[in-house]
C-alpha cells in the first residue's frame, strides 16, 4: 500500500483589526505568498488551489517575502527571527537564519541585488536593523522611530535609499550602505503603516491610520505630496502597492475600500466598494502584474478587476482559525467537502476545484465541534449550545432548525430517518425530525462521543469511564440494555462501518478496537501504532479500511483482512495534529488540523 498527497486547500492569512497584512509576489508574478500562525503559505496566482506551506518557524509567522532573484524567501516570526530559505526545491533548505532583535517582525524588505535585507518591528530596545542575507552582518542601522516599527521597504535602485514608518506617526528615511539616519518626516497625524518605494524609485509612498496617503520623492524623501488632497480614505490606509509602471498605486483601507490612484494627476480613477460589514475592511494589497490582490478582516483573498469595480473576478474564501471538524457530502454528481472552524464558520469546498464558499444567514457563534450529513441536511453542534440543521441544496442557515441543547453539546451522530443523537456534558439527547424527542440526564458516566448504528436499531456512546455503552433506539427513546463495551482508555472517536457489520473505537490510550457486531460486538481486532492519544478515526466505503489520525502527528490506514497491512503517513499536517478525517471515496481521505488546512490524499492498496 502507499500514498500521495493530492490537493491542499490551504488556510488563509490570519487576520487582525486595525493591522495591515503584507502580501508578498515572486518577481516572475507567478505566485503570491502569506503568513498563518506558523505558517508561510505560497499561492498560484492563476490557480490558487495549487498552494505550497512552509512550516519550520518555531513562533507564529508575520511577515515573508521573496528576493528579487526569486530563489529565496526570508521570512519573520513573532520571536525576532528571520529564516532565509531556497525556493527552487520542495524541501525548502535553510539557507541562513538570524535575529536581528528580539522581538515581533512585521516587515523586511530585500535591495534588489538580494543582498542585504532591513527589518522592523516590536524590538524592545531597537526597532529594526539591515543585515548582510549570506553572513548576518550589521550594514547599518534603523534608528529614528520612539515606537513600534510597522514597515519598511528598500529603494530598489542605486542610490540605496531605505524608508520606514512607525506607531509614533513619522516616516524615518535613511542613505546608505552602510544605511545611516537622514530625516524624519512628520506629515501623517496617526500610525504609519505601510511604505512602499516605486518600482523605478523615484516616488515612495505611505499609507496611514488617519487616511492619508503621502508621496515623497525617492532620493531625497522631500516634497511630501498627498493623494487625494488632505485624505485618500475616510478610514485608515494599511497597504498600498505600486503597478508595474509606477504610474498608479494601489491602497486598501479600514474604510471597506480598495482605490486605484493615477499618480501624476492625483485621482482616484477607480474604487472598488468591497462591502458594509466590519470583516469587509481592507488590510492588504499586491498589484502583481495585472492580477490586483486585496485581503478583507475576513481574511478572504479578492481579486479585482478594474473595469468591473462593482464586483470582484474572483474571492478566495476558506478558514483563517483551525478546522475542528469535516464531513463529506455527494450532490448531483459531484462532491464536497464541510469543514467547521474554531470561530464558528462552516465552509464547503468543490473537491475537484478547491472552491470553497460560505452558507448564506447567521450561523454557529461559537467552535464548531462536530458535524455530519443527514439525507440531504448538514448537523452541526456548537460551543454555541446548539444542534443546527442546514440545507444543502439551499445553501442557507435557518433560524428555524436550530434546537437550543440544555449543555454544551460535543458531538453529533445522524443516520437516515430524520434521527440524530447528541451527546452533551452530563447528557445524551436523541433528536428526530429536528427536534428533542428523549434526553437521558446523568447517564452515570461521561459521555465524549456517540454514533448511530445505519439499521437506527442502536446507538452508541463512547464515555470517559472507557466503556461503550450500547442503546437500543425503541420509537422516540434509548433503552440501556446494560451491555457495555471495554476499551483501553477515555473514548476519543467512534463509528460504525457503512454496512453496519463493525464498530471501530479510538481511545486516549493509543488503541484502535474494532467490534463485530453480528458476533454481539466481540472484538475483531485492535490496531497498535499510535505513540499518543488518537483524535479521529474513518471509515472508507469498502468497510475494509479505516483510516486514524492522532496527537503523535501520525496517519494510519489499517485493514481488516490483514492486520499486518498498513499506511503510516507521518506528520500529514506539519506541527500540528488532525482534528478530523473522512473519506472521499475508496482511496480518498480528506484530513484537517488545527493549522486551518484541509488535505486530500490518494491511497494506493
Amino acid at each position: 500500500m502507499s500514498y500521495e498527497l493530492k490537493n491542499v486547500f490551504a488556510v488563509l492569512p490570519q487576520m487582525q483589526r486595525a493591522a495591515g497584512k503584507v502580501i508578498g509576489g515572486d518577481p516572475a508574478g507567478n505566485t503570491f505568498l502569506y503568513t498563518n500562525k506558523k505558517s508561510v503559505i505560497i499561492r498560484n496566482i492563476k490557480n490558487p488551489s495549487i498552494a505550497d506551506i512552509y512550516t519550520e518557524h518555531v513562533a507564529d509567522v508575520s511577515v515573508a517575502k521573496y528576493s528579487p532573484s526569486g530563489y529565496y524567501i526570508a521570512s519573520g516570526d513573532c520571536s525576532g527571527k528571520i529564516r532565509i530559505w531556497d525556493t527552487t526545491q520542495s524541501t525548502h533548505l535553510l539557507k541562513y537564519e538570524y535575529m536581528p532583535f528580539a522581538g515581533k517582525i512585521k516587515d523586511l524588505a530585500w535591495t534588489e541585488d538580494s543582498k542585504r535585507i532591513a527589518v522592523v518591528g516590536e524590538g524592545q530596545e531597537k526597532f529594526g536593523a539591515v543585515f548582510l542575507a549570506d553572513t548576518g552582518s550589521s550594514v547599518g542601522e534603523i534608528n529614528g522611530h520612539s515606537k513600534i516599527a510597522n514597515t519598511v521597504d528598500i529603494k530598489q535602485t542605486r542610490p540605496y535609499r531605505i524608508a520606514s514608518g512607525s506607531d509614533d506617526r513619522t516616516v524615518c528615511f535613511y542613505e546608505g550602505p552602510p544605511f545611516k539616519f537622514k530625516s524624519t518626516s512628520q506629515d501623517h497625524d496617526a500610525f504609519v503603516n505601510s511604505v512602499r518605494f516605486s518600482p523605478n524609485g523615484s516616488l515612495f509612498a505611505t499609507g496611514g491610520s488617519g487616511g492619508k496617503i503621502i508621496l515623497y520623492d525617492g532620493k531625497t524623501a522631500e516634497n511630501p505630496l498627498s493623494l487625494g488632497s488632505d485624505k485618500a480614505h475616510s478610514g485608515g490606509v494599511y497597504a498600498v502597492s505600486w503597478s508595474r509602471d509606477g504610474s498608479h498605486l494601489m491602497s486598501a483601507s479600514g474604510d471597506k475600500t480598495v482605490k486605484l490612484w493615477d499618480v501624476e494627476k492625483n485621482i482616484a480613477v477607480t474604487t472598488f466598494q468591497m462591502g458594509n460589514q466590519t470583516d469587509d475592511q481592507q488590510l492588504g494589497c499586491l498589484w502583481q502584474n495585472d492580477y490586483l490582490l486585496s485581503i478583507s478582516l475576513s481574511g478572504c483573498i479578492n481579486y479585482l478587476d478594474k473595469n468591473n469595480p462593482d464586483k470582484p473576478i474572483r474571492i478566495i474564501k476558506g478558514h483563517s482559525q483551525s478546522i475542528q471538524c469535516l464531513t463529506v457530502h455527494t450532490q448531483e454528481g459531484r462532491k464536497y467537502i464541510c469543514t467547521g472552524s474554531q470561530e464558528g464558520l462552516i465552509t464547503y469546498w468543490d473537491a475537484e476545484t478547491g472552491d470553497g464558499n460560505y452558507f448564506s444567514g447567521i450561523g454557529h457563534t461559537n467552535q464548531v465541534r462536530s458535524m455530519t450529513i443527514e439525507d440531504n441536511e448538514l448537523v452541526t453542534c456548537s460551543m454555541d449550545d446548539t444542534v443546527r440543521y442546514t440545507n444543502m441544496d439551499k445553501k442557507e442557515y435557518s433560524a428555524a432548525d436550530v434546537v437550543k441543547m440544555d449543555f454544551q453539546p460535543k458531538k453529533v451522530s445522524a443516520s437516515s430517518g430524520r434521527l440524530s443523537l447528541a451527546v452533551c456534558i452530563g447528557q445524551i439527547v436523541l433528536l428526530k425530525n429536528k427536534k428533542k424527542v428523549f434526553t437521558l440526564e446523568k447517564p452515570g458516566y461521561e459521555p465524549e462521543v456517540c454514533a448511530l448504528h445505519p439499521g437506527l436499531a442502536t446507538a452508541a456512546v463512547g464515555g470517559a469511564d472507557a466503556k461503550v455503552h450500547l442503546y437500543s433506539i425503541r420509537g422516540d427513546t434509548l433503552v440501556d440494555n446494560g451491555q457495555t463495551l471495554d476499551v483501553n482508555g477515555i473514548v476519543t472517536d467512534m463509528a460504525y462501518s457503512f454496512d453496519g457489520a463493525h464498530l471501530a473505537v479510538t481511545d486516549d490510550k493509543k488503541a484502535v478496537t474494532v467490534f463485530s457486531v453480528a458476533d454481539n460486538y466481540s472484538v475483531k481486532d485492535e490496531f497498535y501504532g499510535h505513540h499518543a492519544k488518537i483524535t479521529a478515526l474513518a471509515w472508507s466505503p469498502d468497510n475494509n479500511h479505516l483510516a486514524t489520525g492522532g496527537m503523535d502527528s501520525l496517519m494510519f490506514v489499517w485493514s481488516l483482512d490483514d492486520s499486518n497491512r498498513r499506511i503510516k503517513i507521518t506528520e500529514p499536517h506539519r506541527l500540528y495534529h488532525i482534528s478530523s478525517m473522512a473519506w472521499l471515496d475508496e482511496n480518498t481521505i480528506v484530513t484537517t488540523a488545527y493549522d486551518g488546512t484541509v488535505k486530500q490524499w490518494t491511497i494506493k492498496y
